[in-house]
């Protein structure tokens, strides 16, 4: 059922500036009103008409092409009516300023894509997807929000919601029907089933999760004492001359980042002062904040120097960690050691040379857990992956019961997993967090 919102919004689609296309969007009741005032006509339906845009004293702001979709047949389920123009900023401003003297008012970032969901168009994981898509940094990324944009995320998670109501169906008629004296949980169906339904979860989850990485990426920070190649290793991984490089110990005194993409994915690495013993409040300054990155850190790297690593005091280093790190031994071109990955996962390399740099990227990847095919999975957020393991967490707790044998706690637990699962897509969601998602929008969309 469609909403009925009371205003008419409107907004620049395109991003703002010089080019040789704007559009604006306007959804709402008065879309025939806002096109007759503009265009003298209000255009066919779904075809694309070439206009004048006029204002209201008649005066010529713009030509180009309306296209009119009439509800409930639109992006946001109202009356759209889009006009493409010529990209200038004076011309869209113009144009913009004509639609809200007709009683339009300027759309919050969003609103567009909120009004889709909130009549039925989308659901939640495809409107966040709208945004995903737009915000992608590698094709893979693309692809992936592309997939939960046209509804695959959904489709996977709507299927383990129909299979939990048909399972919650049959407990609690059980339940309600106890002085039948027939035990539903005896024959092992509900604890076949709940399995069934935690490996479906499982493999979601696993997808979800490649999505976020793709998305979001990994934090690694590369840590140890001054000299020891930190900022020699972060410009081979970047390609480029990021960090400042110098025999003299200490040069590094502040936090220095960069971003690359591993195999589509982004990697955001962080550089920091050496630790050590020093008097200089400067550098004092500068180790400081290299554990404080620690605490943000998804992985450790840990470097030291191959010509001295049984005389460096590595073991403190390592105490003061807050996890365990990926450790690698540089400059083996001073040493001579093979480049590659050792038995207890050790990285020989030298970042001067380039030896060893292709297995840490292979290594990086498999503590990350990328996959090098990342078809059928989907892009996903933070927020998904939680309540995906909310769910999970009440699956695993719910076949405890169910083997108990105890069913009012089973179908609590039950309840709570379809609950999570709901936060998803939006079935069961609050005000304040629709709010916070499509805030994050662009306006326009």
């Amino acid at each position: 059922m469609n909403l009925q919102f009371q205003e008419t919004i409107a907004a620049l689609a395109t991003p703002v500036g010089r080019g040789g296309i704007g559009v604006i969007r306007v959804s709402g009741e008065l879309v025939p009103t806002v096109a007759t005032a503009l265009l003298g006509q209000l255009p066919q339906p779904r075809y694309a008409t070439f206009s004048q845009f006029t204002d209201s004293k008649g005066q010529l702001i713009d030509q180009g092409i309306a296209l009119y979709f009439p509800a409930p047949h639109s992006f946001t389920g109202e009356n759209i009516l889009e006009l493409q123009g010529h990209g200038g900023i004076i011309v869209m401003d113009t144009l913009l300023k004509a639609i809200l003297a007709l009683g339009v008012r300027l759309a919050r970032p969003g609103e567009f894509s909120e009004r889709a969901f909130l009549n039925g168009k989308i659901d939640l994981a495809q409107a966040e997807a709208i945004a995903d898509l737009i915000d992608s940094s590698s094709v893979h990324a693309a692809r992936c929000a592309l997939r939960s944009l046209q509804g695959e995320f959904s489709n996977h998670i709507n299927q383990l919601v129909e299979e939990l109501t048909q399972l919650r169906t049959y407990i609690e008629a059980g339940i309600d029907f106890v002085d039948e004296e027939i035990d539903l949980l005896a024959d092992g169906q509900v604890n076949n089933k709940i399995n069934l339904l935690i490996k479906q979860l499982e493999s979601i989850l696993q997808k979800a999760q490649q999505g976020y990485l793709l998305k979001e990426g990994m934090r690694i920070v590369l840590v140890g004492e001054p000299n020891v190649g930190k900022s020699s290793l972060l410009n081979e991984l970047a390609g480029r001359d990021t960090a400042i490089v110098a025999a003299i110990p200490g040069t590094t005194r502040d936090i220095v980042r960069d971003q690359i993409l591993l195999d589509g994915m982004p990697l955001h690495i962080t550089d920091t002062a050496g630790l050590r013993q020093t008097d200089d409040p400067v550098e004092q300054e500068g180790i400081r904040r290299t554990k404080q990155a620690l605490q943000d850190a998804d992985i450790v790297i840990l470097l030291l120097d191959d010509r001295h690593v049984n005389d460096d005091p590595h073991a403190q280093l390592l105490a003061e960690l807050p996890m365990k790190p990926l450790i690698i031994r540089n400059k083996i071109d001073l040493t001579g050691h093979s480049a590659g990955i050792s038995d207890n996962m050790i990285c020989y390399l030298s970042a001067k040379t380039g030896a060893g740099i292709d297995a840490l990227k292979q290594q990086l990847k498999n503590m990350m857990g990328l996959q090098a095919n990342t078809e059928g999975n989907f892009m996903a957020r933070r927020r998904h992956l939680e309540a995906l393991k909310q769910a999970q967490s009440a699956l695993l707790t719910s076949m405890n019961y169910a083997q108990q044998q105890q069913s009012e706690l089973l179908a609590e637990e039950l309840r709570l997993a379809q609950q999570a699962l709901g936060e998803i897509t939006g079935q069961v969601t609050a005000d304040d967090l629709l709010g916070r998602i499509f805030s994050t929008f662009c306006v326009g969309k």
